[in-house]
C-alpha cells in the first residue's frame, strides 16, 4: 500500500512570495496557513526561514508548535540553508541562519531542513564541501533533525547522481537527500537510475509537482515560475511515486507548487488544487 500522508511545503501554501523574491515572507498569515491546510486534510506543513523569523519576532515559535500541534500536523519541515560551505562573511551570514533553522527545527519538532547549494556555481574544493556537509549534518543531529540536501539542475549539486555521491562518500547518518520529480526529470536521472543508485536510507524528503515540456525562461525561471499541478504537464508523477515505494520509501510526499499562477491564488484554492492534484497521481501509482 501506498501511504497517503501529504505535506504541503513552504511555497505552496505561501501566497505571493517566493524563493529570492522580496523579502520571502508569506502574504497569507501563518495561522490561517496552517489551519487552512489541516482542514483540507493535509498531514504535514512546511515553513521556509524567514517566516520562521517573522514568527519568532511576534507570536513566539512556542505558540506556532501550539498551532501544527492544535491542526494536527503529523510531519513539520522547515528550509532553506544555504552557503554552509563557504568561508569568511558569507559563512557568518549563513551560520546565523543556520542556528535560527536549528532552533526552530527544535521547538516545531522538525524531521528535516532543507539545504542547497550555489546557483550556477561549482563545488571547488571537494574535500572542503564534504567536511562542512558533515559538520552541519552532525550539528543538525545534535539538535534532533537531519539535513536533506536538495540537488538542483542549476546549482553546484546538478543531478541526483551527484547527490547520491556526497551523501555516500560523507556517510552521516543526519545527512541525506531531498528527491524532488523536478529536478530529477530536469536534472536527467532516469527513474530506472534512480531505482538502481538511491539507497532508501539516504531519502529524507520527496516532491511532488509537475512541468512543460520546454523551460520557460532559465532552469531558475523555470523552476521558480512554470511549475504545474503533479499530472498537468509531462512527468510521469505516478512512475516517480511507483519508484519511491520500489526502493521502500513509506513516507510523506511533499507537495512543492511553485508558480507565479500559483502565487495568485486564494490559500484555499492553493491547497485544495495541489492536495487533489497529489493524490490522484498516488492513487494512479497504486492502481497501475
Amino acid at each position: 500500500m501506498i501511504g497517503r500522508d501529504l505535506i504541503a511545503t513552504c511555497w505552496t501554501s505561501a501566497g505571493n512570495a517566493g524563493p529570492l523574491i522580496g523579502d520571502e515572507v508569506s502574504t497569507f498569515p501563518l495561522r490561517e496557513r496552517i489551519e487552512t491546510a489541516a482542514r483540507l486534510g493535509w498531514e504535514g506543513f512546511g515553513i521556509v526561514h524567514a517566516d520562521l523569523l517573522r514568527a519568532k519576532e511576534t507570536t513566539g515559535l512556542g505558540e506556532v508548535r501550539r498551532m501544527l500541534d492544535d491542526s494536527g500536523m503529523r510531519h513539520v519541515e522547515v528550509e532553506f540553508l544555504g552557503d554552509w560551505w563557504t568561508t569568511g562573511e558569507r559563512r557568518q551570514r549563513a551560520d546565523r541562519q543556520r542556528a535560527e533553522l536549528f532552533e526552530a527545527a527544535a521547538v516545531l519538532g522538525a524531521a528535516t531542513i532543507k539545504a542547497g547549494t550555489e546557483i550556477d556555481g561549482e563545488i571547488t574544493d571537494l574535500p572542503a564541501f564534504l567536511d562542512a556537509f558533515d559538520q552541519v549534518a552532525s550539528e543538525a543531529g545534535a539538535v534532533g533533525t537531519r539535513i536533506a540536501l536538495e540537488p538542483l539542475p542549476m546549482s553546484a549539486v546538478r543531478t541526483l547522481e551527484a547527490g547520491i555521491e556526497i551523501v555516500e562518500t560523507v556517510a552521516n547518518p543526519h545527512g541525506g537527500l531531498a528527491v524532488d520529480v523536478w529536478h530529477v526529470h530536469r536534472g536527467g536521472t532516469s527513474y530506472a537510475n534512480m531505482r538502481r543508485l538511491l539507497p532508501l536510507g539516504r531519502i529524507f524528503q520527496v516532491e511532488l509537482d509537475d512541468a512543460r515540456p520546454d523551460l520557460v525562461g532559465s532552469l531558475w525561471d523555470d523552476t521558480i515560475n512554470e511549475r504545474l499541478l503533479p499530472g498537468a504537464g509531462i512527468f510521469d508523477v505516478p512512475a516517480f511515486v511507483r519508484t519511491l515505494v520500489e526502493i521502500g520509501w513509506n513516507g510523506p510526499w511533499g507537495v512543492e507548487i511553485i508558480s507565479s499562477a500559483h502565487r495568485a491564488l486564494p490559500l484555499e484554492q492553493a491547497l485544495a488544487d495541489a492536495r487533489h492534484a497529489a493524490l490522484a497521481m498516488i492513487d494512479a501509482a497504486a492502481a497501475a
